[in-house]
């Protein structure tokens, strides 16, 4: 990033025309910069605890025509910058704005970097990190569940008790080192029942927040495994679903190697897995068991598992197994050829389809749906960037607090104990931001789009 000294401007409205249309500038020089091309009400740095919004005229030098305009501004310290800013709403003309944008650069302002806007509320405390990559999640939310937890994770669902947590260990940190600082001084020192009570509350606070960080990150891999015995219609489905054309015969164990493909459904993007046929006796050869290896490792990386059963047929021992065990991911079990005659022994709950006559696809495409929307809603409320990012410092975190209380049960040196949670508050640090690096915060900010 440039100089957080600069004056920086960007469309801040979304491409292409519209009603309205909107400059943005933050920074020392920003009103200075607006001085020369607006007209109508007098542009003056706010002063007093208020914004201020006065309406007039864009006239840029060249313009013959001038533009109707508002001009919104913030004083330093009560903008989302920190800094003094300005916006500027006018016509949402894309040229417009373009040649209003080169007219602000000309008077002092520069280009902003993408995320600079967001990266100065960072630096100037208005937000935190995790609340930073919310603003991310707000803007390339696609479905209401994603809204509701970028929402949640600005609002500070993540940040507010991470912060809690983090002043509950630095008072333990402070009570264990002014007791060995100051061992000679009448000082009360921290009593072995609190530490206990402070360190196991922060282990279950650290497990929870491991939890939702687990669970949001696996529900970005929106994928479904097709999964069943060999010949039982897994690739005809998987051609129905995708427009494919995976390899179909009458001959079990066409599938060798597995297929995936994107498919849409009505808005939800879901990677279809298609895999050879479970090997449920021996003797078979080494590709088909390295095809089965394979199916292996795919049905267990997919989140959700559809499970062919053949309706022509009575259910095999593998099948009966299958059923009778508690599935470890979200399973939808489809009977497959409905369209000949049915010879399956099973009466439990399952989806009727047939490939050949297109019978109960679109009612399986709904419960695929319905199963991921299901699984994205109910991971909490983190965004998936801040889930990736975070995990393995919460897990550090975790580790040092179990060392932590092993070291306190065991009645270890207290500097050792200390050292421990310093470590787990490095960890946690760098979640919210306290603790990064530029490096870091480049990662981070690169992902947004110019003007926020």
């Amino acid at each position: 990033m440039n100089g957080y000294d600069d004056t920086i401007a960007a469309i801040a409205s979304a491409s292409g025309g519209a009603a309205r249309g909107i400059v943005r500038l933050s920074g020392p020089a920003a009103v200075q910069c607006v001085r020369r091309l607006f007209h109508g009400g007098s542009p003056a740095a706010p002063r007093g605890p208020r914004p201020v919004a006065i309406e007039g005229n864009l006239l840029p030098q060249g313009w013959h025509t001038p533009a109707p305009a508002m001009l919104l501004a913030w004083p330093e310290g009560l903008s989302y910058t920190g800094q003094a800013m300005v916006e500027l709403h006018t016509l949402g003309s894309p040229p417009l704005l373009d040649a209003l944008l080169h007219a602000l650069c000309r008077g002092g302002a520069r280009l902003a970097e993408p995320g600079e806007f967001t990266l100065r509320a960072f630096l100037a405390g208005k937000l935190d990190l995790a609340q930073a990559e919310a603003v991310l999640g707000v803007i390339e939310a696609e479905r209401p569940e994603q809204l509701d937890a970028a929402l949640s994770q600005l609002a500070g669902g993540l940040s507010g008790p991470l912060n809690a947590l983090r002043d509950e260990l630095l008072n333990l940190l402070a009570h264990l080192e002014a007791g060995f600082e100051f061992v000679e001084e009448d000082i009360e020192t921290l009593s072995s029942d609190r530490l206990a009570g402070g360190l196991n509350r922060a282990a279950d606070e650290l497990r929870a927040m491991q939890e939702r960080m687990r669970q949001r990150a696996e529900s970005a891999n929106a994928a479904a495994v097709l999964v069943g015995l060999p010949n039982t219609g897994k690739s005809s489905l998987f051609n129905v679903l995708t427009g494919g054309r995976a390899l179909v015969d009458a001959q079990p164990g066409t599938t060798r190697d597995y297929l995936n493909a994107e498919i849409d459904l009505d808005g939800v993007a879901c990677r279809l897995i298609d895999t050879a046929g479970r090997i449920v006796e021996g003797g078979l050869d080494s590709i088909s068991r390295a095809a089965d290896h394979l199916a292996s490792r795919e049905g267990r990386a997919a989140p959700i598992a559809i499970l062919c059963l053949d309706a022509t047929r009575p259910l095999h021992e593998w099948e009966r197994r299958q059923l009778a065990e508690p599935p470890r991911i979200r399973r939808l079990i489809v009977l497959t050829k409905c369209d000949l005659l049915r010879a399956i022994d099973y009466a439990g709950e399952a989806l009727q389809t047939s490939a050949c006559e297109g019978r109960g696809i679109d009612a399986l495409r709904k419960a695929l749906r319905d199963a991921i929307v299901t699984r994205q809603a109910s991971a909490g409320d983190v965004v998936a960037p801040t889930a990736a990012r975070c995990r393995v410092s919460i897990d550090l975190a975790l580790a040092s607090i179990g060392r932590a209380k092993h070291l306190a049960f065991s009645h270890a040196g207290e500097e050792l104990l200390a050292a421990e949670l310093r470590l787990a508050l490095d960890e946690l640090g760098k979640v919210v931001g306290a603790v990064y690096t530029d490096d870091v915060l480049d990662r981070i900010f690169s992902r947004f789009c110019i003007g926020k």
